[in-house]
């Protein structure tokens, strides 16, 4: 069974930069399709990117521009390098897969998760 493990979380000022990181192991990487969400208390998960294996990013409106999505399949590790950051960006973020390649940004659709990373933006 896959896991995925996220690191790269922290506290940065507004206009600053993190990168995020999702080790994946368990499983072959390229079975899936990726995607980052974040959450905040008291609020649904929000689809943050999405990535198919050889194929197409997607954004939600409020990071494009700012955050993009990557993976490298020599080292199994999904990425979200984010700049720009807001106080809005602070939030528990979280890796997510489902099996098979397509895209979408809506968590009912991933089955497997990480543990996620807190990222949190000063003003």
């Amino acid at each position: 069974q896959v896991q995925l493990v996220e690191s790269g979380g922290g506290s940065v000022q507004a206009g600053g930069s993190l990168r995020l990181s999702c080790l994946v192991s368990g499983d072959r990487f390229s079975r899936y399709s990726m995607a980052w969400f974040r959450q905040t208390p008291g609020k649904e998960r929000e689809g943050v990117a999405g990535l198919v294996p050889y194929g197409t990013e997607s954004y939600a409106d409020s990071v494009k521009g700012r955050f993009t999505i990557a993976r490298d399949g020599a080292t199994n590790t999904l990425y979200l390098q984010m700049n720009s950051l807001k106080p809005e960006d602070t939030a528990m973020y979280y890796c997510a897969a489902l099996v098979g390649w397509r895209q979408s940004l809506q968590a009912y659709e991933y089955g497997y998760w990480g543990q996620g990373t807190q990222v949190t933006v000063s003003s």
